[in-house]
C-alpha cells in the first residue's frame, strides 16, 4: 500500500502535466504569455482592430471570425504585414485555434515593433465555444470550425468540427 498510494499520485500529476483538457491548461503548457491576451468578450467590445488569422490557409478557408484577415503560420512573412500595416502604433489581435500559434506570430509582431499585439485568448475554438459567430469564405455565418486535428479539436466544444487534408481542404473527416 505505501507504494501504490505514492505510484498513484505521481501517475496523476504525469497525466495532469501532459494533458491538455482545456484551453487554460493549453495555454499554460505552451505560451509564455509574453503576447497580452484578449477575451472574446473584450473583442467585441473594443474600437475595431486588425485581426489576423495566424491558420493554415485550410483552416482559414472553413471559416474565421468575422473581419479576419488571413496572414498564415508557416507561411507569414512580416514585409506582407509592413507593407499593409505600416502604423506600429495600430492594435492588433492574432489568433489561431486555441492561441499557441498565434502567440509566436504576435511575438514577430512585437519584435518588429508592433506595439498593441494581443492574443485572442482560447482563438477561434473558445470565440465558438462562447457561442460567437464564425463565418465561411463568403461572409456567411457558419457552425463548421477547423479543428486542427483531432487531439486539439477536444478544445472545441461547439460547432462542428472539420478536419482536412493538404489534398482534400474541405472534406470532413469522421472523429
Amino acid at each position: 500500500m505505501r507504494i501504490l498510494v505514492p505510484a498513484i499520485v505521481i501517475a496523476l500529476l504525469f497525466s495532469n502535466a501532459f494533458s491538455q483538457n482545456t484551453i487554460k491548461a493549453t495555454l499554460d503548457r505552451f505560451n509564455d504569455g509574453s503576447v497580452p491576451y484578449i477575451t472574446a468578450a473584450e473583442l467585441k467590445s473594443q474600437d475595431p482592430v486588425v485581426l489576423l488569422d495566424t491558420r493554415e490557409e485550410e483552416e482559414f478557408a472553413i471559416s474565421r471570425i468575422p473581419g479576419a484577415t488571413w496572414v498564415g503560420y508557416d507561411t507569414f512573412t512580416m514585409d506582407e504585414i509592413i507593407s499593409d500595416i505600416p502604423d506600429k502604433s495600430i492594435p492588433i489581435v492574432v489568433y489561431c485555434s486555441v492561441g499557441v500559434r498565434s502567440e509566436n506570430i504576435g511575438k514577430r509582431l512585437q519584435k518588429a515593433g508592433y506595439t498593441q499585439v494581443k492574443n485572442l485568448y482560447g482563438g477561434i475554438f473558445q470565440w465558438k465555444n462562447e457561442d460567437n459567430i464564425v463565418v465561411d469564405a463568403e461572409g456567411n455565418p457558419t457552425e463548421k470550425v477547423h479543428a486542427f486535428n483531432q487531439h486539439w479539436g477536444k478544445l472545441l466544444t461547439k460547432g462542428d468540427k472539420i478536419y482536412t487534408t493538404k489534398s482534400d481542404p474541405v472534406a470532413p473527416k469522421n472523429e
